[in-house]
Protein backbone atom coordinates (compact mmCIF):
# COMPACT_ATOMS: atom_id res chain seq x y z
CA UNK A 1 0.00 0.00 0.00
CA UNK A 2 1.75 3.05 -0.77
CA UNK A 3 2.42 5.72 1.94
CA UNK A 4 2.62 9.26 1.81
CA UNK A 5 5.13 11.19 3.40
CA UNK A 6 5.32 15.87 4.21
CA UNK A 7 8.51 17.09 3.22
CA UNK A 8 9.34 20.64 4.49
CA UNK A 9 11.68 23.00 2.46
CA UNK A 10 14.50 24.98 4.14
CA UNK A 11 16.32 28.34 3.91
CA UNK A 12 16.49 29.24 -0.10
CA UNK A 13 13.41 28.10 -1.06
CA UNK A 14 11.94 31.12 -0.76
CA UNK A 15 10.78 33.71 -4.00
CA UNK A 16 9.93 36.95 -4.36
CA UNK A 17 5.65 37.00 -4.07
CA UNK A 18 5.92 34.33 -1.59
CA UNK A 19 2.05 33.82 -0.27
CA UNK A 20 0.27 35.38 -2.73
CA UNK A 21 -1.05 32.50 -4.20
CA UNK A 22 -2.07 31.15 -0.81
CA UNK A 23 -4.36 34.83 0.13
CA UNK A 24 -5.81 34.57 -3.83
CA UNK A 25 -7.02 31.03 -2.77
CA UNK A 26 -7.80 30.69 0.99
CA UNK A 27 -9.49 33.28 3.38
CA UNK A 28 -7.78 31.13 6.63
CA UNK A 29 -4.46 32.11 4.82
CA UNK A 30 -5.69 35.96 5.61
CA UNK A 31 -6.03 35.05 9.28
CA UNK A 32 -2.55 32.93 9.55
CA UNK A 33 -0.83 36.05 7.64
CA UNK A 34 -2.36 38.07 10.02
CA UNK A 35 -1.73 35.99 13.35
CA UNK A 36 1.76 35.71 11.94
CA UNK A 37 2.59 39.31 11.84
CA UNK A 38 0.84 40.38 15.27
CA UNK A 39 3.72 37.60 16.85
CA UNK A 40 6.02 39.23 15.04
CA UNK A 41 5.45 42.80 15.48
CA UNK A 42 6.13 43.59 11.81
CA UNK A 43 4.25 42.74 8.47
CA UNK A 44 5.99 40.11 7.41
CA UNK A 45 3.47 39.04 5.06
CA UNK A 46 3.91 42.44 3.19
CA UNK A 47 7.85 41.74 2.57
CA UNK A 48 6.99 38.37 1.86
CA UNK A 49 4.01 39.65 -0.69
CA UNK A 50 6.18 42.83 -2.20
CA UNK A 51 9.77 42.63 -1.02
CA UNK A 52 12.48 42.06 -3.16
CA UNK A 53 14.90 39.18 -3.47
CA UNK A 54 17.44 40.84 -1.97
CA UNK A 55 14.82 41.53 1.18
CA UNK A 56 14.08 37.66 1.48
CA UNK A 57 17.57 37.04 1.38
CA UNK A 58 18.46 38.22 4.40
CA UNK A 59 18.78 35.50 6.78
CA UNK A 60 16.34 37.08 9.64
CA UNK A 61 13.49 37.67 6.92
CA UNK A 62 14.19 34.26 5.00
CA UNK A 63 13.50 31.79 7.63
CA UNK A 64 10.35 32.96 9.26
CA UNK A 65 9.69 33.46 5.36
CA UNK A 66 9.77 29.91 4.17
CA UNK A 67 8.57 28.31 8.01
CA UNK A 68 5.55 30.70 7.38
CA UNK A 69 4.75 29.65 3.37
CA UNK A 70 5.13 26.20 4.58
CA UNK A 71 2.94 25.92 7.22
CA UNK A 72 0.31 27.89 5.88
CA UNK A 73 0.38 25.42 2.72
CA UNK A 74 0.06 22.66 4.84
CA UNK A 75 -3.08 23.96 7.12
CA UNK A 76 -4.68 25.53 3.63
CA UNK A 77 -4.05 22.49 1.86
CA UNK A 78 -3.22 19.35 3.35
CA UNK A 79 -4.55 19.71 7.33
CA UNK A 80 -7.21 17.05 6.47
CA UNK A 81 -4.95 14.51 5.31
CA UNK A 82 -2.92 12.19 7.21
CA UNK A 83 0.67 11.56 6.45
CA UNK A 84 2.50 8.26 7.32
CA UNK A 85 5.65 10.49 8.10
CA UNK A 86 6.93 14.28 8.38
CA UNK A 87 10.13 15.50 7.94
CA UNK A 88 12.25 18.70 6.36
CA UNK A 89 15.31 20.15 5.63
CA UNK A 90 17.21 22.19 8.18
CA UNK A 91 14.67 24.77 9.11
CA UNK A 92 12.01 22.45 7.25
CA UNK A 93 12.47 20.58 10.45
CA UNK A 94 10.37 23.82 12.40
CA UNK A 95 7.42 23.00 9.97
CA UNK A 96 7.57 19.04 10.04
CA UNK A 97 7.13 19.61 13.77
CA UNK A 98 4.28 22.00 14.00
CA UNK A 99 2.69 19.46 11.38
CA UNK A 100 3.43 16.42 13.72
CA UNK A 101 1.96 18.49 16.74
CA UNK A 102 4.96 18.88 18.83
CA UNK A 103 4.32 22.37 18.96
CA UNK A 104 1.79 24.63 17.91
CA UNK A 105 2.10 27.28 14.73
CA UNK A 106 2.63 30.02 17.08
CA UNK A 107 5.20 28.81 19.25
CA UNK A 108 7.01 27.59 16.32
CA UNK A 109 6.86 30.71 14.60
CA UNK A 110 8.56 32.51 17.63
CA UNK A 111 11.30 29.77 17.88
CA UNK A 112 12.03 30.48 14.41
CA UNK A 113 12.32 34.07 14.39
CA UNK A 114 14.73 33.59 17.47
CA UNK A 115 16.70 31.25 15.31
CA UNK A 116 16.59 33.41 12.51
CA UNK A 117 17.94 37.06 14.38
CA UNK A 118 20.79 34.37 16.18
CA UNK A 119 21.83 33.25 13.12
CA UNK A 120 21.52 36.68 11.15
CA UNK A 121 23.98 38.16 14.25
CA UNK A 122 26.37 35.30 13.17
CA UNK A 123 26.50 36.09 9.75
CA UNK A 124 27.13 39.69 10.38
CA UNK A 125 29.72 39.22 12.60
CA UNK A 126 31.48 36.59 10.44
CA UNK A 127 30.37 37.13 7.20
CA UNK A 128 30.54 33.46 5.17
CA UNK A 129 29.31 32.28 2.32
CA UNK A 130 28.13 29.08 0.80
CA UNK A 131 28.42 27.14 -2.47
CA UNK A 132 26.94 24.12 -4.18
CA UNK A 133 29.27 22.39 -6.14
CA UNK A 134 27.88 19.20 -8.20
CA UNK A 135 30.17 16.68 -9.88
CA UNK A 136 32.32 15.93 -7.67
CA UNK A 137 32.89 13.37 -5.10
CA UNK A 138 32.48 13.62 -1.30
CA UNK A 139 35.99 12.41 -0.77
CA UNK A 140 37.27 15.08 -3.24
CA UNK A 141 35.61 17.78 -1.62
CA UNK A 142 36.46 16.79 1.40
CA UNK A 143 40.24 16.67 0.50
CA UNK A 144 40.15 20.03 -1.02
CA UNK A 145 38.37 21.70 2.42
CA UNK A 146 40.93 19.96 4.14
CA UNK A 147 43.83 21.57 2.06
CA UNK A 148 42.57 25.01 2.90
CA UNK A 149 44.24 26.09 5.84
CA UNK A 150 44.39 29.70 5.92
CA UNK A 151 40.53 30.02 6.81
CA UNK A 152 37.32 28.15 7.39
CA UNK A 153 36.37 26.03 4.78
CA UNK A 154 34.32 22.83 5.35
CA UNK A 155 32.07 19.99 4.01
CA UNK A 156 28.00 21.88 5.30
CA UNK A 157 25.38 20.37 3.67
CA UNK A 158 25.65 16.46 1.60
CA UNK A 159 22.27 17.32 -0.29
CA UNK A 160 22.32 13.99 -2.30
CA UNK A 161 24.69 12.69 -4.39
CA UNK A 162 26.58 14.34 -6.99
CA UNK A 163 25.29 17.85 -5.01
CA UNK A 164 27.39 18.72 -1.81
CA UNK A 165 27.53 22.68 -0.33
CA UNK A 166 30.73 24.02 1.83
CA UNK A 167 30.89 26.77 3.99
CA UNK A 168 33.31 28.86 4.93
CA UNK A 169 35.02 32.28 4.89
CA UNK A 170 34.03 34.78 1.60
CA UNK A 171 38.45 34.49 0.72
CA UNK A 172 38.66 30.58 0.72
CA UNK A 173 35.49 29.87 -0.77
CA UNK A 174 36.31 32.51 -3.47
CA UNK A 175 39.49 31.09 -4.15
CA UNK A 176 37.92 27.58 -3.78
CA UNK A 177 35.70 28.94 -7.04
CA UNK A 178 38.82 30.48 -9.02
CA UNK A 179 40.62 26.87 -9.14
CA UNK A 180 37.42 25.07 -9.47
CA UNK A 181 35.99 25.87 -12.84
CA UNK A 182 35.26 22.99 -14.36
CA UNK A 183 32.74 22.37 -11.66
CA UNK A 184 29.35 24.17 -11.53
CA UNK A 185 29.61 26.45 -8.35
CA UNK A 186 26.58 28.58 -7.28
CA UNK A 187 27.80 30.88 -4.33
CA UNK A 188 24.68 32.47 -1.98
CA UNK A 189 25.82 34.28 0.93
CA UNK A 190 24.78 33.05 4.48
CA UNK A 191 26.36 32.36 7.66
CA UNK A 192 28.94 29.81 8.80
CA UNK A 193 30.75 29.98 12.11
CA UNK A 194 28.85 30.51 14.60
CA UNK A 195 25.71 29.47 13.75
CA UNK A 196 27.12 26.07 14.11
CA UNK A 197 26.99 27.23 18.53
CA UNK A 198 23.22 28.13 17.66
CA UNK A 199 22.39 25.17 15.12
CA UNK A 200 23.68 22.78 17.70
CA UNK A 201 21.57 24.07 21.07
CA UNK A 202 18.80 24.16 18.67
CA UNK A 203 19.25 20.77 17.81
CA UNK A 204 19.62 19.33 21.10
CA UNK A 205 16.43 21.32 22.35
CA UNK A 206 14.57 19.21 19.22
CA UNK A 207 15.99 16.03 20.36
CA UNK A 208 14.71 17.00 24.04
CA UNK A 209 11.35 18.01 22.86
CA UNK A 210 10.84 15.10 20.89
CA UNK A 211 11.58 12.71 23.88
CA UNK A 212 8.84 14.13 25.57
CA UNK A 213 5.90 15.10 23.67
CA UNK A 214 3.92 13.12 21.69
CA UNK A 215 3.44 12.85 17.99
CA UNK A 216 0.82 13.35 15.74
CA UNK A 217 3.19 11.45 12.81
CA UNK A 218 6.23 9.69 12.78
CA UNK A 219 8.79 12.63 12.56
CA UNK A 220 11.97 11.53 10.84
CA UNK A 221 14.83 13.76 11.91
CA UNK A 222 17.21 15.01 8.89
CA UNK A 223 20.27 15.36 11.15
CA UNK A 224 20.36 12.10 12.69
CA UNK A 225 18.20 9.82 10.30
CA UNK A 226 16.44 8.96 13.03
CA UNK A 227 12.71 8.74 13.60
CA UNK A 228 10.30 9.91 16.82
CA UNK A 229 6.69 8.42 16.82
Amino acid sequence: MPKTAFLFPGQASQFVGMGTELIASYPKATELFATADQILGFKLSKVMFNGSEEELKQTNITQPSVFLHSIISYQCKLVDQTPDAVAGHSLGEFSALVCAGVMSFEDGLRLVRQRALAMQEACDQNPGTMAAIVGLEEAQIEDICCNITDDVCVAANYNCPGQLVISGSIEEISLLYSHQTQTNLSLKLFAFSQNVIVFAAMRQFVTDLLLVVPLFFKFYCSYTIQFFL
